[in-house]
């Protein structure tokens, strides 16, 4: 018996731009992303309303929001349920304690999404994970509207939000300063520099005395970059 074909998933890749729908939200009606212009979003699905590590997401996110503001970044929640089981849902969450977080009120919109037309425009119903809900998707999308990174979690697994913050700076202090960032990079350790383009470059690199830069090959130098430097660069005054 054939393997029954299964529907192909429209996703945006990193570098294209992002998508634009208008949605109903817990907020009012949005324009995205327009209506966020010049801000970094954090564009995110999860696959129902009152499940529990749903629950436990949305107080964290809430919680953390003015990390993410202080970030110039907007948070925009999505899933394929009602308005209005949207609204009792987040008025039921203030009635719930987790991780000592309580009293917790979610302020960022929640996108209504019964007919799934952003969720497919997003690529976030992946018919492996379930026809019918969306997955734990993320989008980091900067200032010019530009997807620039996405994470994908399936429907059993919470996020990890201390990465979420983590990928958001790091993006930023690689713009910023135009540097690469290696392997487990947390805001005040050292950061890649662009790598030697000649051979000329590349020998000058093995020969500098600069205090700040180390070379550990031509092709792979750091440098530091404090964690104060990076707060005043990128944190919103």
């Amino acid at each position: 018996m054939e393997q029954e074909e299964r529907k192909e998933v429209n996703m945006p890749r990193i570098g294209d731009k992002a998508p634009s729908f208008k949605a109903v939200t817990t907020q009012g009606n949005i324009n995205f992303p327009e209506d966020y212009a010049g801000k970094w979003k954090i564009l995110f699905s999860h696959p129902a309303d009152f499940t529990p590590v749903c629950t436990t997401e949305f107080m964290t996110f809430a919680t953390r929001q003015k990390e993410f503001e202080d970030l110039n970044c907007q948070l925009v929640g999505l899933s394929i349920d009602g308005l209005f089981s949207h609204i009792a849902w987040l008025r039921n969450i203030q009635d719930i304690e987790f991780n000592g977080m309580k009293n917790v009120e979610v302020k960022f919109p929640l996108i209504e999404d019964i007919k799934m037309d952003v969720a497919n425009k997003y690529g976030m119903i992946q018919p492996g994970e379930s026809d019918t809900h969306a997955v734990r998707a993320v989008f980091f999308i900067d200032t010019r509207d530009i997807i620039r990174t996405i994470i994908y979690y399936p429907a059993a697994m919470g996020r990890n939000f201390d990465e979420i913050v983590r990928v958001l700076k790091g993006l930023q202090v690689a713009d910023e300063f135009g540097v690469a960032l290696p392997a487990d990079w947390q805001p005040g350790k050292d950061v890649i520099v662009p790598t030697a383009g000649s051979c000329g470059k590349a020998k000058e690199r093995m020969e500098s005395k600069e205090e700040d830069m180390f070379c550990h090959d031509w092709y792979l130098c750091t440098k530091k970059l404090s964690k104060e430097v990076i707060e005043s660069a990128i944190l919103k005054s």
